[in-house]
């Protein structure tokens, strides 16, 4: 009972990236060319929990601790891509990690798709 409280305590606390990852530039920013092939994935694999839209309602978002993030979010928006890249990279129960399933282009796509959903919100 323990190990459960202090498991959920810390998927409480924010999800920060590391300072490494801050910094990172984004080798295809503003690459709109990208996004059909990044939406494709973003529906595959990130919209059951995020929602078509990013808005962290997909129909197994109920199902999520944390509660999947809302990518239109001004809080998201404003995070460096880095720190988008690092996060789809690593993952955090329960949303798996990324980086063996998805080449590097392809995490950079998903973070020019995340910047997308602002414009749609």
């Amino acid at each position: 009972m323990f190990l459960l409280t202090v498991k959920g305590f810390s998927q409480a606390k924010p999800w920060v990236a590391p300072s490494s990852a801050l910094t990172k530039e984004n080798p295809i920013k503003g690459n709109t060319q990208v996004l059909p092939d990044a939406k494709k994935l973003y529906q595959t694999n990130c919209s059951p929990c995020h929602g078509n839209g990013g808005k962290g309602d997909g129909p197994a978002a109920s199902a999520c601790n944390p509660k999947p993030a809302d990518h239109t979010s001004a809080k998201i928006q404003s995070e460096p891509d880095g720190s988008l890249f690092w996060k789809i990279s690593e993952g955090r129960n329960p949303m798996p990690a990324f980086k063996q399933a998805f080449s590097e282009t392809q995490r950079w796509q998903l973070v020019n798709f995340i910047r997308s959903l602002a414009k749609k919100s």
